[in-house]
Protein backbone atom coordinates (compact mmCIF):
# COMPACT_ATOMS: atom_id res chain seq x y z
CA UNK A 1 0.00 0.00 0.00
CA UNK A 2 1.22 3.49 -0.86
CA UNK A 3 -0.07 7.01 -1.18
CA UNK A 4 0.65 9.56 -3.93
CA UNK A 5 2.73 11.47 -1.37
CA UNK A 6 5.12 8.52 -1.01
CA UNK A 7 8.71 9.61 -1.71
CA UNK A 8 9.02 7.01 -4.48
CA UNK A 9 6.89 9.32 -6.62
CA UNK A 10 9.21 12.29 -6.14
CA UNK A 11 11.77 12.87 -8.89
CA UNK A 12 13.76 15.92 -9.85
CA UNK A 13 13.80 14.80 -13.48
CA UNK A 14 10.18 13.67 -13.98
CA UNK A 15 7.00 15.20 -12.58
CA UNK A 16 3.96 12.99 -11.99
CA UNK A 17 0.64 14.21 -13.41
CA UNK A 18 -2.10 12.90 -11.09
CA UNK A 19 -5.67 12.16 -12.16
CA UNK A 20 -8.40 11.47 -9.59
CA UNK A 21 -11.97 10.20 -9.72
CA UNK A 22 -13.77 8.92 -6.64
CA UNK A 23 -11.41 6.43 -4.99
CA UNK A 24 -9.32 6.06 -8.17
CA UNK A 25 -5.90 7.71 -8.61
CA UNK A 26 -3.72 7.52 -11.71
CA UNK A 27 -0.24 9.03 -11.94
CA UNK A 28 1.30 9.71 -15.37
CA UNK A 29 4.92 10.33 -16.35
CA UNK A 30 4.76 12.27 -19.64
CA UNK A 31 8.51 12.99 -19.80
CA UNK A 32 9.50 9.40 -18.92
CA UNK A 33 8.28 7.58 -22.01
CA UNK A 34 4.66 8.63 -21.45
CA UNK A 35 4.55 5.92 -18.79
CA UNK A 36 2.24 5.38 -15.82
CA UNK A 37 3.71 5.89 -12.35
CA UNK A 38 0.85 4.31 -10.41
CA UNK A 39 -2.78 3.28 -10.53
CA UNK A 40 -4.42 2.98 -7.15
CA UNK A 41 -7.92 2.51 -5.78
CA UNK A 42 -9.38 2.94 -2.34
CA UNK A 43 -10.41 -0.18 -0.40
CA UNK A 44 -11.61 -0.69 3.19
CA UNK A 45 -7.97 -1.53 3.98
CA UNK A 46 -6.65 1.64 2.36
CA UNK A 47 -5.18 2.47 -1.04
CA UNK A 48 -4.33 -0.55 -3.18
CA UNK A 49 -1.93 -0.63 -6.11
CA UNK A 50 -3.62 -2.17 -9.15
CA UNK A 51 -0.38 -1.83 -11.14
CA UNK A 52 2.96 -2.18 -9.35
CA UNK A 53 4.07 1.42 -8.72
CA UNK A 54 7.06 3.22 -10.19
CA UNK A 55 10.23 3.01 -8.12
CA UNK A 56 11.29 6.59 -8.91
CA UNK A 57 14.11 5.61 -11.28
CA UNK A 58 14.55 5.88 -15.02
CA UNK A 59 14.07 2.21 -15.98
CA UNK A 60 10.72 1.96 -17.75
CA UNK A 61 10.52 -1.69 -16.67
CA UNK A 62 10.09 -0.35 -13.13
CA UNK A 63 7.13 1.87 -14.03
CA UNK A 64 3.54 0.77 -13.53
CA UNK A 65 2.84 0.57 -17.27
CA UNK A 66 4.00 1.96 -20.60
CA UNK A 67 2.81 2.07 -24.19
CA UNK A 68 4.38 -0.05 -26.93
CA UNK A 69 4.40 1.76 -30.28
CA UNK A 70 4.97 1.37 -33.27
CA UNK A 71 5.28 -2.34 -32.45
CA UNK A 72 5.22 -4.58 -29.37
CA UNK A 73 7.78 -7.04 -28.09
CA UNK A 74 10.77 -8.22 -30.15
CA UNK A 75 11.89 -8.08 -33.80
CA UNK A 76 14.56 -10.65 -34.69
CA UNK A 77 17.00 -10.77 -37.58
CA UNK A 78 18.32 -7.22 -37.47
CA UNK A 79 15.79 -5.98 -40.03
CA UNK A 80 12.31 -6.44 -41.45
CA UNK A 81 10.85 -6.28 -44.94
CA UNK A 82 7.99 -3.86 -45.60
CA UNK A 83 7.65 -4.82 -49.27
CA UNK A 84 9.47 -7.32 -51.48
CA UNK A 85 13.13 -6.31 -51.46
CA UNK A 86 12.54 -3.29 -49.18
CA UNK A 87 14.49 -4.00 -45.99
CA UNK A 88 14.73 -1.78 -42.92
CA UNK A 89 17.62 -2.21 -40.47
CA UNK A 90 16.79 -2.33 -36.76
CA UNK A 91 19.11 -1.98 -33.76
CA UNK A 92 18.73 -3.32 -30.20
CA UNK A 93 17.32 -0.60 -27.95
CA UNK A 94 17.67 -1.99 -24.41
CA UNK A 95 20.81 -3.11 -22.61
CA UNK A 96 20.98 -6.90 -22.41
CA UNK A 97 18.45 -7.43 -25.21
CA UNK A 98 19.76 -8.84 -28.51
CA UNK A 99 16.69 -7.56 -30.39
CA UNK A 100 14.87 -4.24 -30.66
CA UNK A 101 11.96 -4.46 -28.24
CA UNK A 102 8.64 -2.72 -27.52
CA UNK A 103 8.95 -0.06 -30.22
CA UNK A 104 10.52 3.31 -29.54
CA UNK A 105 7.68 5.41 -28.09
CA UNK A 106 8.64 4.33 -24.56
CA UNK A 107 12.16 5.71 -25.12
CA UNK A 108 11.03 9.29 -25.80
CA UNK A 109 9.35 12.09 -23.81
CA UNK A 110 5.68 12.78 -24.55
CA UNK A 111 3.79 16.06 -24.41
CA UNK A 112 0.63 16.75 -22.42
CA UNK A 113 -1.85 17.87 -25.07
CA UNK A 114 -4.67 18.46 -22.58
CA UNK A 115 -5.82 17.30 -19.16
CA UNK A 116 -8.46 17.77 -16.52
CA UNK A 117 -9.00 16.41 -13.01
CA UNK A 118 -9.77 12.90 -14.28
CA UNK A 119 -8.52 12.77 -17.87
CA UNK A 120 -5.40 13.46 -19.91
CA UNK A 121 -4.09 13.15 -23.45
CA UNK A 122 -0.39 12.58 -24.15
CA UNK A 123 1.08 13.01 -27.64
CA UNK A 124 4.36 11.98 -29.25
CA UNK A 125 5.64 12.81 -32.73
CA UNK A 126 8.47 10.44 -33.63
CA UNK A 127 10.71 10.66 -36.69
CA UNK A 128 12.92 7.62 -37.32
CA UNK A 129 14.00 7.40 -33.70
CA UNK A 130 17.28 5.53 -33.26
CA UNK A 131 17.46 4.89 -36.99
CA UNK A 132 14.10 3.11 -37.08
CA UNK A 133 12.08 3.61 -40.28
CA UNK A 134 8.84 4.70 -38.60
CA UNK A 135 7.62 8.29 -38.71
CA UNK A 136 4.41 8.61 -36.71
CA UNK A 137 2.23 10.49 -34.27
CA UNK A 138 1.09 8.53 -31.22
CA UNK A 139 -1.63 9.51 -28.77
CA UNK A 140 -2.48 8.12 -25.35
CA UNK A 141 -5.82 9.00 -23.80
CA UNK A 142 -6.62 8.22 -20.17
CA UNK A 143 -10.06 8.79 -18.63
CA UNK A 144 -10.51 7.82 -15.00
CA UNK A 145 -13.89 7.34 -13.32
CA UNK A 146 -15.15 5.93 -10.03
CA UNK A 147 -15.29 2.38 -11.43
CA UNK A 148 -12.07 2.20 -13.42
CA UNK A 149 -10.08 3.46 -16.38
CA UNK A 150 -10.64 3.97 -20.11
CA UNK A 151 -7.37 3.83 -22.03
CA UNK A 152 -6.82 4.38 -25.77
CA UNK A 153 -3.52 4.14 -27.64
CA UNK A 154 -3.48 5.38 -31.26
CA UNK A 155 -0.75 5.67 -33.87
CA UNK A 156 -0.96 7.60 -37.15
CA UNK A 157 1.57 6.91 -39.88
CA UNK A 158 3.26 10.11 -41.10
CA UNK A 159 5.82 8.53 -43.43
CA UNK A 160 5.77 8.60 -47.21
CA UNK A 161 5.76 4.84 -47.82
CA UNK A 162 3.57 2.09 -46.29
CA UNK A 163 4.97 0.43 -43.16
CA UNK A 164 3.71 -2.32 -40.81
CA UNK A 165 2.59 -1.14 -37.37
CA UNK A 166 1.52 -2.77 -34.13
CA UNK A 167 0.52 -1.63 -30.65
CA UNK A 168 0.44 -2.83 -27.08
CA UNK A 169 0.47 -1.76 -23.45
CA UNK A 170 2.76 -3.20 -20.79
CA UNK A 171 1.20 -3.05 -17.29
CA UNK A 172 2.88 -4.72 -14.31
CA UNK A 173 0.43 -6.21 -11.79
CA UNK A 174 1.31 -6.66 -8.14
CA UNK A 175 1.11 -10.32 -7.15
CA UNK A 176 0.15 -11.72 -3.78
CA UNK A 177 0.37 -15.43 -2.91
CA UNK A 178 -3.19 -16.03 -4.18
CA UNK A 179 -3.33 -13.65 -7.18
CA UNK A 180 -4.95 -15.26 -10.24
CA UNK A 181 -5.28 -14.36 -13.93
CA UNK A 182 -7.98 -15.58 -16.31
CA UNK A 183 -8.30 -14.78 -20.03
CA UNK A 184 -10.04 -16.87 -22.74
CA UNK A 185 -7.45 -17.99 -25.33
CA UNK A 186 -7.10 -20.79 -27.89
CA UNK A 187 -3.35 -21.37 -28.14
CA UNK A 188 0.18 -20.18 -27.45
CA UNK A 189 3.31 -19.39 -29.46
CA UNK A 190 6.08 -21.62 -28.13
CA UNK A 191 9.72 -20.55 -28.11
CA UNK A 192 13.23 -21.84 -27.50
CA UNK A 193 15.77 -20.31 -25.14
CA UNK A 194 14.66 -16.81 -26.16
CA UNK A 195 11.08 -15.60 -26.65
CA UNK A 196 11.21 -15.73 -30.47
CA UNK A 197 8.41 -18.12 -31.57
CA UNK A 198 9.31 -21.58 -32.85
CA UNK A 199 5.73 -22.78 -33.33
CA UNK A 200 2.10 -22.47 -32.28
CA UNK A 201 0.21 -24.98 -30.13
CA UNK A 202 -3.39 -25.32 -29.01
CA UNK A 203 -2.31 -27.72 -26.24
CA UNK A 204 -2.01 -25.62 -23.09
CA UNK A 205 -0.43 -27.12 -19.96
CA UNK A 206 -2.60 -26.67 -16.87
CA UNK A 207 -0.06 -24.19 -15.51
CA UNK A 208 -0.47 -22.10 -18.70
CA UNK A 209 -4.21 -22.55 -19.24
CA UNK A 210 -5.35 -18.93 -19.22
CA UNK A 211 -8.89 -19.91 -20.16
CA UNK A 212 -9.30 -21.87 -16.93
CA UNK A 213 -7.24 -19.36 -14.95
CA UNK A 214 -3.68 -19.53 -13.68
CA UNK A 215 -1.81 -18.48 -10.58
CA UNK A 216 0.35 -15.37 -10.74
CA UNK A 217 3.17 -17.54 -9.34
CA UNK A 218 4.24 -20.60 -11.30
CA UNK A 219 6.45 -21.79 -14.11
CA UNK A 220 8.18 -19.19 -16.26
CA UNK A 221 6.05 -17.67 -19.06
CA UNK A 222 7.16 -15.07 -21.60
CA UNK A 223 4.82 -15.97 -24.45
CA UNK A 224 2.07 -14.56 -26.62
CA UNK A 225 -1.29 -16.33 -26.66
CA UNK A 226 -3.58 -16.50 -29.71
CA UNK A 227 -7.32 -16.70 -30.14
CA UNK A 228 -7.81 -14.27 -27.27
CA UNK A 229 -11.43 -13.27 -26.70
CA UNK A 230 -10.57 -9.70 -25.68
CA UNK A 231 -11.38 -10.02 -21.96
CA UNK A 232 -9.34 -10.75 -18.86
CA UNK A 233 -9.70 -10.80 -15.09
CA UNK A 234 -7.09 -10.47 -12.34
CA UNK A 235 -8.12 -11.32 -8.76
CA UNK A 236 -6.44 -10.53 -5.45
CA UNK A 237 -8.45 -12.65 -2.96
CA UNK A 238 -6.46 -11.45 0.05
CA UNK A 239 -7.47 -7.89 -0.78
CA UNK A 240 -11.04 -8.67 -1.81
CA UNK A 241 -10.73 -6.98 -5.18
CA UNK A 242 -10.60 -7.84 -8.89
CA UNK A 243 -9.72 -5.99 -12.09
CA UNK A 244 -11.57 -6.82 -15.31
CA UNK A 245 -10.44 -5.89 -18.81
CA UNK A 246 -12.76 -5.39 -21.78
CA UNK A 247 -11.59 -4.28 -25.24
CA UNK A 248 -14.18 -2.00 -26.90
CA UNK A 249 -14.22 -2.50 -30.65
CA UNK A 250 -12.37 -5.83 -30.37
CA UNK A 251 -13.16 -8.18 -33.28
CA UNK A 252 -13.81 -11.70 -31.90
CA UNK A 253 -14.33 -12.92 -35.47
CA UNK A 254 -10.80 -12.03 -36.58
CA UNK A 255 -8.27 -14.78 -37.23
CA UNK A 256 -7.01 -16.38 -34.04
CA UNK A 257 -3.42 -15.31 -34.69
CA UNK A 258 -4.55 -11.67 -34.92
CA UNK A 259 -6.21 -11.74 -31.47
CA UNK A 260 -3.29 -11.68 -29.07
CA UNK A 261 -2.27 -11.12 -25.50
CA UNK A 262 1.03 -11.75 -23.76
CA UNK A 263 1.88 -13.06 -20.31
CA UNK A 264 5.19 -12.49 -18.58
CA UNK A 265 5.37 -14.53 -15.36
CA UNK A 266 8.91 -14.49 -13.96
CA UNK A 267 9.86 -17.06 -11.32
CA UNK A 268 10.66 -14.32 -8.81
CA UNK A 269 9.76 -10.71 -8.16
CA UNK A 270 6.85 -8.61 -6.99
CA UNK A 271 4.89 -8.43 -10.25
CA UNK A 272 3.76 -10.16 -13.44
CA UNK A 273 2.53 -8.79 -16.77
CA UNK A 274 -0.61 -9.27 -18.80
CA UNK A 275 -0.27 -7.28 -22.02
CA UNK A 276 -3.02 -6.51 -24.54
CA UNK A 277 -1.21 -6.48 -27.92
CA UNK A 278 -2.19 -6.40 -31.57
CA UNK A 279 0.32 -9.02 -32.76
CA UNK A 280 2.52 -11.86 -31.45
CA UNK A 281 6.24 -11.71 -30.73
CA UNK A 282 8.34 -11.25 -33.91
CA UNK A 283 5.23 -10.99 -36.10
CA UNK A 284 7.41 -9.15 -38.64
CA UNK A 285 8.99 -12.53 -39.48
CA UNK A 286 6.02 -14.87 -39.02
CA UNK A 287 4.09 -16.11 -42.08
CA UNK A 288 1.46 -13.54 -43.01
CA UNK A 289 2.73 -11.09 -40.35
CA UNK A 290 -0.24 -11.89 -38.06
CA UNK A 291 -1.83 -8.91 -36.36
CA UNK A 292 0.39 -6.26 -37.94
CA UNK A 293 -1.29 -3.51 -39.96
CA UNK A 294 0.32 -2.13 -43.10
CA UNK A 295 -0.50 1.56 -42.76
CA UNK A 296 -0.57 3.88 -45.73
CA UNK A 297 0.48 7.51 -45.18
CA UNK A 298 -2.12 9.12 -42.91
CA UNK A 299 -3.68 5.81 -41.77
CA UNK A 300 -4.25 5.11 -38.08
CA UNK A 301 -4.41 2.11 -35.75
CA UNK A 302 -5.92 2.11 -32.25
CA UNK A 303 -5.99 -0.14 -29.19
CA UNK A 304 -8.91 0.52 -26.82
CA UNK A 305 -9.14 -0.80 -23.26
CA UNK A 306 -11.66 -0.58 -20.45
CA UNK A 307 -10.32 -1.59 -17.03
CA UNK A 308 -13.02 -2.03 -14.36
CA UNK A 309 -12.45 -2.51 -10.64
CA UNK A 310 -14.76 -4.88 -8.75
CA UNK A 311 -15.11 -6.11 -5.18
CA UNK A 312 -14.82 -9.86 -4.75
Amino acid sequence: MTTPEDTRFKSEAHEVLWLRAGEQRLGLLPTLGGAVAAWQCGTPQGLMNLWRPWDGGTDLYRCASFAMVPWSNRISGGSFESAPGRFHAMQPNRQGEPYPIHGDGWLQPWQVAEHGPAHATLVLTSFEHGGNPHHYEATQRFALDAEGLDQVLTVRHLGTEPLPYGLGVHPWFERTPRTRLQAPVQGVWLSGDDPIPTGYSTQLPDDWNLSAGIEAHGSFIDNAFGGWAGTARIEWPERGIALALHMPGFDPGAAADARCCLVYRPPQGDAFCFEPITHPIDAFHLPGRPGLRLLQPGDSLSLRMRWSVHAL
